[in-house]
C-alpha cells in the first residue's frame, strides 16, 4: 500500500491551524489597508501559502512505500554438536532430580528440536542447525557458524547460538558478532553444563596392554580422578572374562587424581576382557564412570627377533643382552663386520648369512637393522626388497638403528628408503657428536605413546625421562616424513624444520617403523641396572610384533591401527588370509561383518595392498560412528 501520510499530535494539530489563521488575518488587514491593491493582494497570498505549507510540515508528512518480502525473516538456532557436550553435568531440578544429571546434549535437545519453535513459523522462518559435528570435529569453533549464517541468509533477523563454553577453535567469535551487530542481528547465547566439576570420582583411564603372555604377570594401570572434596579409600575390584577377581586398596586424597595398578596372570591363552569398578561414594553424582573395561589378547609369546649390525657397538651388546635374557624372545644375531673368525658372530645365537628368501624371512616378528647399509659384505637390494614386504604385508616390525660408521646412508634409492620414518640429511651420514650427554625430550605424542611407557602415569613417566642420561651421539636426520609420529627430540639440537627428531614411528602397510636415532640408549642403566633400558626395549618388541602375533598359527587374522581408536576416527584394518595348505591367499574375495554397538550390521570389503597378493595380506578402512563394543566377524 502507497501514499501520503501524516504522524500528527493535538498540538502540532492546534498549532498549524493557529499559524494559518493568525496570517490569514493579517495578511487581510494588510491587503483592507492598501485598498485592495492587485500587488498587495498577490503578495498576502504568497505569505498565506508558505504559512500553511509551514503547518503542513509541523505535521510530518512523509510518502509511503510499501514492498512486501518474497521470503520470510529467517532465525537462525545453531546448537553446538562437538564431543563435549556428552558430558554429564547438567544437574535437574524438580520432578526429574532424581535421575541425577544429564548430558549436556540431552539437556538441549528441546532447544534442538522444531517444537519449542513451532509458535514463531507463521512470522519466521527457523533453520535449527547443529555446528562442530563429534566426528571429525576436534574442537568448538564458534565464530565460523555465525559467520556462515550471515553469509547463506539474506533475510537474516536473529541468532540463537547454544553451546558448553567458551571457543577453542578458530577465529574469535567476537569478530563474527560484531559482523552481525552491524547488520543489526542480534545473538542470543544460551550458556549450557556446570561450571565446576560435579562431585565425583571419574575411572578415567585403564591401560591394560593389548597383549598378554600366559602365565606372566600383566600390570593393568589405572587413574581415578576426585573431584570429592574429602579424602576416601576405596576398594578397586578387576574381574575377568575368565572369572577371576583381583582387589586392591587405594587412598584418594581430596580433588587429586591417582594413578596405580593390579597385576593379572592370565591362566592360559584366548582373548579376554578385563573390567575394573570402585565402589559409589556417598555424595557422588555421576555413578555411570566407575567402570571400565578392556580387551587383552593372550597368546603363548615366542616372539623371533633378528638383530643386524655391522660392528659389535654398545648399544649392540646392551640390546643383545636384553633380548636373550628376555623368556619370551628368540633372538638371532648377524654381524658383517670384516675379519670375524667365525661368520655372524660366533655366539650361539648367531646366524652365518642373512636369511636368504621369504620363507627364511617371513619367520621373524622384529628385524633390527644397525649401522649397516647396502654393498659388499652387507645388505643387497634383494634383502631390502624382502625386508619391506616383510614389513608391508605380513605386520613385521623394523628399527632402524643408525651409527657413526654412517652406513645406513646407503640404504637411500634402495626399497628400505620409502619405509623409514624420516628424511636423511646428505650432508652429514655419519651424524653429529654433541660436546655433552645430551638427552631425549618427549613430544606430546611421546607423552601419551604405549612405547615409551616407563613409569604407571604420566607425570612419573616424564619424570623418568627427564633423569635419563643422554647421549653424545645422534643421528643424520633431517626431518621426520609427513605422516610419521615424532616421539622424542634432541634436547638442544636444531634445524629450519624445528628441534631433531631422535625417536620417530610410523606404520607402513601392515607393520611399524620404528627409527632410534641415537646410540645411547644402553646409558640409561646407570644407577637403576636394566630397569628402564630392558623395559624400554621389551615394550620395543612386544609393540611392534602385536599386530602379527594376534592370532598366530591361524588360517586367518585381524589386526587394526590405531590400537587405542577414538569415536570417529579412521581404522586400517589388515587381514591375513591362507589357503587350507597353509600358502597365503592370492587371490578372492575378502570381506568382513561388522557389528555395531547398536546391533546394526555394516559390510566392508578387502583389497590386497598395491593389488599384490604375494603375502596373503588384504586391507580395509572403518570408520565407527558409536561408542561401545564392534564385533568382527571375518
Amino acid at each position: 500500500m502507497s501514499g501520503l501520510r501524516f504522524f500528527t499530535t493535538p498540538w502540532t494539530i492546534g498549532l498549524s491551524a493557529a499559524l494559518v489563521v493568525a496570517v490569514a488575518a493579517v495578511a487581510f488587514l494588510t491587503w483592507r489597508r492598501s485598498g485592495f491593491a492587485a500587488g498587495t493582494g498577490l503578495v498576502e497570498l504568497l505569505r498565506l501559502a508558505v504559512a500553511a505549507i509551514v503547518g503542513l510540515l509541523l505535521n510530518q508528512p512523509e510518502w509511503v512505500e510499501e514492498y512486501r518480502p518474497d521470503e520470510k525473516p529467517v532465525l537462525a538456532v545453531l546448537y553446538d554438536a562437538s564431543r563435549s557436550m556428552d558430558t554429564q553435568d547438567v544437574v535437574s531440578t524438580g520432578s526429574t532430580a532424581a535421575a541425577g544429571p544429564r548430558t549436556r546434549r540431552d539437556a538441549i535437545a528441546a532447544l534442538a528440536g522444531s517444537e519449542l519453535w513451532r509458535p514463531l513459523t507463521e512470522r519466521f522462518d527457523v533453520v535449527i542447525e547443529p555446528f562442530a559435528p563429534a566426528p571429525p570435529g576436534t574442537g568448538t569453533d564458534l565464530a565460523e557458524p555465525l559467520t556462515t549464517a550471515l553469509e547463506r541468509f539474506s533475510a537474516l533477523r536473529a541468532v540463537v547460538l547454544v553451546s558448553d563454553g567458551d571457543w577453542n577453535k578458530g577465529r574469535p567469535p567476537l569478530d563474527a558478532a560484531q559482523a552481525l551487530r552491524l547488520a543489526q542481528v542480534p545473538v542470543y547465547a544460551v550458556s549450557v553444563g556446570s561450571a565446576t566439576k560435579l562431585p565425583d570420582l571419574d575411572l578415567t583411564s585403564l591401560d591394560c596392554p593389548t597383549m598378554g603372555v600366559a602365565g606372566k604377570p600383566v600390570r593393568v594401570p589405572f587413574t581415578i580422578l576426585s573431584s570429592l572434596p574429602t579424602e576416601r579409600v576405596v576398594v578397586a575390584t578387576l574381574a575377568t572374562s575368565s572369572g577371576e577377581k583381583l582387589v586392591k586398596e587405594v587412598r584418594i586424597p581430596p580433588m587429586a587424581t591417582v594413578s596405580d595398578w593390579i597385576y593379572w596372570t592370565p591362566p592360559a591363552v584366548g582373548d579376554y576382557t578385563v573390567t575394573l569398578a570402585i565402589p559409589v561414594q556417598q555424595g557422588e553424582l555421576l555413578p555411570d564412570n566407575n567402570t571400565r573395561t578392556a580387551p587383552i589378547a593372550v597368546r603363548q609369546e615366542n616372539l623371533k627377533v633378528l638383530v643386524v649390525e655391522s660392528v659389535p657397538r654398545w648399544e649392540y651388546r646392551y640390546l643383545r643382552n636384553a633380548l636373550a635374557r628376555d623368556p619370551g624372545v628368540d633372538v638371532s644375531c648377524l654381524l658383517f663386520q670384516p675379519g670375524l673368525s667365525k661368520r655372524g658372530g660366533g655366539t650361539k645365537d648367531s646366524i652365518p648369512t642373512f636369511p636368504a628368501g621369504l620363507d627364511e624371512l617371513s619367520t621373524y616378528d622384529v628385524v633390527f637393522l644397525g649401522d649397516v647399509g647396502v654393498g659388499a659384505g652387507q645388505l643387497t637390494d634383494e634383502d631390502c626388497r624382502l625386508l619391506k614386504g616383510l614389513v608391508e604385508y605380513q605386520a613385521s616390525g623394523l628399527v632402524f638403528m643408525p651409527g657413526w660408521r654412517g652406513e645406513q646412508a646407503s640404504l637411500v634409492g634402495t626399497p628400505l628408503e620409502e619405509l623409514c620414518p624420516v628424511v636423511i640429511d646428505p650432508a652429514r651420514p655419519d651424524g653429529s657428536a654433541s660436546e655433552g650427554p645430551r638427552r631425549l625430550v618427549l613430544t606430546e605424542a611421546g607423552r601419551k605413546s604405549l612405547l615409551t611407557k616407563l613409569a604407571d602415569s604420566g607425570p612419573e613417566n616424564l619424570a623418568v625421562w627427564e633423569s635419563l642420561p643422554g647421549g653424545q651421539w645422534y643421528g643424520p636426520v633431517l626431518r621426520a616424513k609427513a605422516g610419521s609420529e615424532v616421539l622424542a627430540v634432541h634436547e638442544d639440537a636444531a634445524n629450519e624444520y624445528g628441534r631433531i627428531p631422535l625417536l620417530v614411528t610410523r606404520t607402513f602397510g601392515s607393520g611399524k617403523v620404528l627409527y632410534m636415532a641415537t646410540d645411547g640408549a644402553w646409558r640409561w642403566r646407570k644407577g637403576v641396572e636394566d630397569k628402564y633400558h630392558y623395559r624400554f626395549w621389551g615394550q620395543v618388541v612386544r609393540w611392534m610384533a602385536y599386530r602379527r602375533n594376534m592370532a598366530r598359527g591361524e588360517r586367518m587374522s585381524l589386526s587394526f591401527a590405531p590400537e587405542q581408536p577414538q569415536l570417529g576416527q579412521t581404522l586400517a584394518i589388515d587381514a591375513r588370509v591362507a589357503e587350507a595348505s597353509g600358502e597365503p591367499l592370492s587371490r578372492g574375495e575378502v570381506t568382513a561383518r561388522i557389528t555395531v554397538p547398536d546391533g546394526g550390521v555394516e559390510t566392508v570389503r578387502f583389497t590386497p595392498p598395491g593389488g599384490d597378493g604375494e603375502w596373503g595380506v588384504f586391507a580395509a578402512t572403518f570408520t565407527p560412528t558409536q561408542p561401545g563394543r564392534h564385533e568382527v566377524l571375518l
